[in-house]
């Protein structure tokens, strides 16, 4: 999970400063890797092998709007709906954040780095005692 301190003026023209979190389940990733023709990563390498900008953008902005979302207060659900999504697109900070993505690679590399999941530690076991 991705928490993203943004800063932005809202439409009362009043400086906002505000936490923004940004998670993909591995669920989520496997889901948008079997959905496209030789898996999402190797169609994003040929994307930018090819320079093709505008495949690009549409393909992160996507990964942006389809990782946001709110935590629960009790942590164990990160929601995400159509009228949340909806309502962070029509910000401020969304555009801050997409402009500042769409022109930094090494924030957006950041970025997806910290959208996805981390590998998880196996669990070690502890022999019991004769």
């Amino acid at each position: 999970m991705l928490k993203k301190k943004i800063t932005y003026i809202d439409y009362n023209g009043a400086e906002r400063t505000e936490d923004f979190y940004f998670n993909l389940s591995k669920a989520e990733v496997m889901e948008m890797e079997m959905s496209t023709n030789g898996g999402l990563s190797a169609m994003l390498e040929k994307l930018v092998a090819t320079q093709d900008m505008p495949s690009i953008i549409k393909i992160f902005k996507d990964l942006v709007l389809k990782s946001y979302g709110e935590k629960s207060a009790d942590g164990k659900r990160f929601i995400k709906n159509k009228e949340l999504v909806e309502g962070f697109s029509q910000t401020e900070a969304f555009s801050n954040l997409f402009m500042e993505l769409s022109t930094d690679s090494v924030l957006s590399a950041a970025f997806v780095n910290g959208i996805v999941p981390q590998a998880e530690k196996q669990p070690t076991s502890i022999p019991e005692g004769k």
